[in-house]
């Protein structure tokens, strides 16, 4: 699972629709993989409007990368080559192997093996 993939999904039990806590999903006990990648700093910039800023910080603090900028890149940072590195890096060379994505609402765990996560709820979460 790459991490780009944590920033556009929330937990999916019914209860958790409409609270602010089951998004974003947590990491815990993620084997990362990375995966070099061509560096595609036309893409970057193209999804930078559409991440959710302050969820990715989180996650990116939850899976030790150094601290994002507090703010996200607007104008001129869109430009900066170490800053879209960095983001490329972080969105679409890491990949999480193993591991569990938690919903900080419910805690349901959504369970990640080879690098697919599990997003299927049980009939009674439905």
């Amino acid at each position: 699972m790459k991490v780009i993939t944590a920033n556009f999904v929330t937990c999916s039990v019914k209860e958790c629709k409409t609270s602010p806590n089951s998004f974003p999903l947590h990491f815990h006990d993620a084997e990362l993989e990375m995966q070099e990648l061509d560096f595609q700093p036309e893409f970057i910039r193209n999804v930078i409007p559409r991440i959710d800023w302050e969820g990715l910080r989180v996650t990116a603090n939850e899976l030790g990368f150094p601290s994002l900028p507090e703010t996200k890149p607007e104008g001129e940072a869109l430009y900066d080559e170490q800053t879209l590195k960095d983001l490329h890096r972080l969105l679409l060379e890491t990949q999480v192997m193993e591991g569990r994505l938690i919903c900080g609402n419910c805690s349901h765990e959504y369970v990640i093996k080879e690098g697919i996560a599990n997003f299927l709820l049980p009939s009674h979460l439905v």
